[in-house]
């Protein structure tokens, strides 16, 4: 599932990738100076705090680093636990037992909206919203707020505005990589003459098809209109909807585009279908996140020679990036707590974090200079230069009866749809009714 290979961007690979050259230093901060102290005083000398995160293996050595600066900063002594993939599931029993941790870190804002309902979440601090208002865009605090209270700050990011490609296939085919949605389907047609079909959907995995439909419609419709889809607010059987899913049509439509056709696609999940461009050279593109990269240098392919991404071209006049994540909130409310949702919200404790593998910082004063590869360091850019456009994952938004549960939802409805991608007005009033349902 998609949570597991977020966990896994890039983690321990030695990435070579064509240099991309120094991106420019983003604006400084004006209240880092309301971080914990930095005078040599240990302010927070003595106590002790415990955080809790999906992460284990590398990811959960990298956050280690992060807490020890912090802990070296403030004094703080502080523990780590791992929740495993299902978070909500450990979660629970502590909130239920009175003994919850003092910060977790929460893999979807939906959980941050459940536990705010149930009182488990402490609202943040004067001090932690000054941090989040200088290093965040307006989006990124209301995407963290519950009925005008800020409870979350987003600290860890996932780039799913991507598409991946394999440089021999665009070269026997004479292609160069498209800048916008028409030029894609072009190059697509291109090189499914050339005997290569161009994509590889991985129908299989239901998550995939909503990154790709989100892409799709921000562009379209634009950032407003993507808010209110994400809240229901308009209903899915609106036209900009029906824009967004006539573009994917022309790109699903097509027996040649696909590779091992339709068939084949419906049964090829994530990362079979990375597999599929690069292990065994059968597909020319692969539509999905930052974390493609694992795969692909798994199945062999040099990353930045063989394995190549471009940008999500433009469907229409926003250029998509969207983004998944991880929400730091406070669970017991104690200066310990406040101060290290401060400190990860701030400049300083995101580039500790850029500095190691795997980690990409929604935060806009972390400059993409700090990451350690060319290839992140390209990625981290286009979420700076994105600015107030920057979306979160609209089906992690959502409830999980729509947004987030195999075979059911949107999930199954766009598999539908992938299979017979003829009925789009079917496909929104299937969409429609299956958000009725979550929504009501």
């Amino acid at each position: 599932m998609r949570k597991g290979r977020a966990a896994a961007i890039l983690a321990g690979l030695a990435v070579a990738v064509a240099a991309c050259g120094n991106a420019p230093t983003t604006t400084e901060p004006t209240a880092s100076e309301s971080a914990p102290a930095s005078d040599g005083a240990k302010t927070l000398q003595g106590v002790k705090l415990e955080v809790a995160a999906k992460w284990t293996g590398a990811e959960q050595k990298n956050f280690e680093q992060v807490l020890k600066a912090f802990s070296d900063k403030t004094g703080a002594e502080v523990t780590y636990a791992s929740t495993g993939e299902d978070t909500g599931a450990y979660l629970g029993p502590r909130i239920q037992g009175g003994s919850p941790p003092d910060v977790a870190i929460l893999p979807q804002p939906g959980l941050v909206q459940q536990y705010a309902e149930q009182n488990a979440l402490k609202p943040l601090n004067d001090d932690v919203v000054k941090e989040i208002d200088a290093n965040y865009t307006p989006y990124w605090k209301e995407l963290g707020s519950v009925d005008g209270k800020v409870y979350g700050v987003l600290v860890k990011a996932a780039h799913k505005s991507l598409v991946w490609y394999r440089s021999q296939a665009f070269e026997d085919a004479g292609v160069q990589p498209p800048t916008n949605w028409d030029e894609m389907v072009k190059a697509a047609q291109t090189i499914a003459d050339s005997g290569t079909p161009p994509f590889s959907f991985c129908g299989a995995s239901g998550w995939t098809l909503t990154d790709l439909f989100e892409n799709v419609y921000l562009s379209t419709a634009g950032p407003e209109n993507y808010d209110k889809l994400s809240k229901h607010e308009i209903p899915w059987t609106d036209d900009t909807v029906k824009a967004a899913l006539e573009k994917i049509q022309q790109i699903v439509s097509k027996s040649e585009f696909l590779v091992d056709g339709t068939s084949g696609t419906m049964q090829t999940d994530f990362p079979t279908c990375v597999s599929k461009v690069y292990g065994t050279d059968k597909a020319a593109m692969v539509i999905e996140a930052d974390f493609v990269a694992v795969e692909a240098d798994q199945s062999g392919a040099k990353l930045g020679e063989e394995a190549k991404y471009f940008p999500f071209p433009s469907a229409g006049d926003t250029a998509p990036v969207v983004l998944g994540g991880d929400v730091a909130v406070a669970m017991k409310d104690n200066p310990g707590a406040m101060a290290l949702v401060q400190f990860l919200a701030s400049k300083e404790g995101g580039e500790v974090w850029a500095k190691l593998p795997g980690y990409l910082s929604p935060n806009k004063n972390v400059s993409p200079d700090n990451y350690p590869d060319p290839l992140t360091k390209q990625l981290g850019q286009t979420i700076v230069s994105a600015g107030d456009a920057v979306r979160y994952d609209m089906s992690d938004l959502a409830p999980s009866a729509f947004g987030g549960t195999d075979g059911k939802g949107e999930w199954k409805v766009l598999q539908d749809f992938l299979r017979d991608p003829s009925d789009v007005k079917g496909t929104q009033e299937a969409l429609e009714a299956e958000a009725k349902k979550a929504w009501k």
